[in-house]
């Protein structure tokens, strides 16, 4: 059924299916369509960074960026859900064209500029949200702040939706906002850091809840940059780690009519980069920090293959859009086949 609806929404423009598809599934969630067609997968708990999951298998932030669609999303089975980015004014993000679909590639390209509406906004919606699930809530700088002002921004995101998150994700690794991904490195991520988990504190202390913080990653590291950005995770105490964000690399798509375009490549080919990024984490990390990975999860074997790197959780964002809810049910048995076999 998927896949005939799939064929119509393609013959759309990127954009113009996304709101289509995100309006269509609020309004069967709504009637009650959604729990006939799609049953939720069978139950697989796990309990990571202090939360209980009833399975593995979430969903990436940009497909809601606004909190705008929960009802429909968490009637799909999703174990959790991530929203955002989340900036703290309003912003347009970058002109159309700004997605482009590679399906030779299982891929796509996109270069949104964390086009969303507000901490305001979203802040709204998810304080009446009806979606009862982990709900996580990813936020990010506005594109005209400068990068030495970034922990501002940051600690206003932090601060806005503490009361609201199940935990925050603190994205620093989109290729599509100029300088972000230079606060991964160096003095400036052990600033950032230090400065986000001051601001956690605050929120703690003032609300006597505590909501764990992660940060979202990119995949184009060496082996040198993946071991540091470990060890600054652990020195700060971070709580979790998102791994990975889109790729700017276009090795995989190489004479791809579209392999010009800028912006982050995400789905198949980011499938690679990210488990190497997991494995080299992981290496430092064990069971210290957990690892939620993310990119080219098209399959279960995919899902299943980033907990044996790993992670303890997984998201989906670009398989999702090829594959479709039976993406989350397939995922889920094959993490639970792989968690059998390793008990047996």
């Amino acid at each position: 059924m998927y896949t005939l609806l799939r064929r119509i929404l393609f013959t759309l423009p990127p954009e113009t299916a996304h709101r289509v598809a995100l309006a269509g599934l609020d309004v069967a969630a709504a009637s009650g369509l959604l729990k006939a067609l799609i049953p939720p997968p069978a139950n697989l708990p796990v309990k990571v960074m202090g939360l209980d999951f009833p399975n593995p298998v979430g969903l990436a932030a940009g497909l809601d960026k606004n909190a705008d669609h929960l009802l429909g999303l968490g009637a799909l089975g999703f174990g959790f859900i991530e929203v955002g980015t989340v900036t703290p004014q309003p912003q347009p993000g970058n002109p159309s064209p700004r997605m482009f679909r590679l399906p030779e590639h299982h891929a796509i390209i996109n270069r949104m500029g964390f086009n969303n509406e507000g901490l305001d906004h979203l802040v709204a919606r998810v304080a009446k949200r009806r979606y009862a699930g982990v709900l996580g809530i990813n936020v990010g700088k506005n594109k005209d702040t400068p990068a030495e002002e970034a922990e501002s921004d940051y600690r206003k995101g932090i601060a806005a939706v503490y009361d609201y998150a199940d935990y925050i994700t603190v994205n620093v690794s989109s290729p599509n906002t100029p300088g972000l991904r230079d606060l991964q490195f160096g003095d400036s991520l052990r600033q950032l850091l230090t400065a986000i988990k001051e601001e956690q504190g605050i929120q703690h202390q003032a609300t006597g809840r505590y909501v764990p913080l992660a940060v979202k990653i990119a995949p184009d590291m060496d082996d040198e940059e993946i071991r540091f950005v470990a060890n600054a995770l652990l020195e700060a105490g971070i709580d979790g780690v998102v791994a990975t964000n889109t790729t700017i690399s276009r090795e995989a798509v190489k004479g791809h009519r579209h392999a010009g375009e800028a912006g982050g490549l995400s789905g198949d080919p980011v499938r690679e980069p990210s488990l190497r990024v997991i494995r080299g984490l992981y290496q430092v990390l064990g069971d210290e920090i957990p690892i939620i990975g993310v990119g080219g999860i098209r399959d279960g074997a995919s899902a299943a293959e980033k907990i044996r790197a790993g992670a303890r959780l997984v998201q989906v964002y670009t398989g999702f859009i090829y594959r479709g809810p039976a993406l989350v049910r397939e995922s889920v048995e094959a993490i639970r086949a792989l968690k059998a076999g390793h008990q047996a």
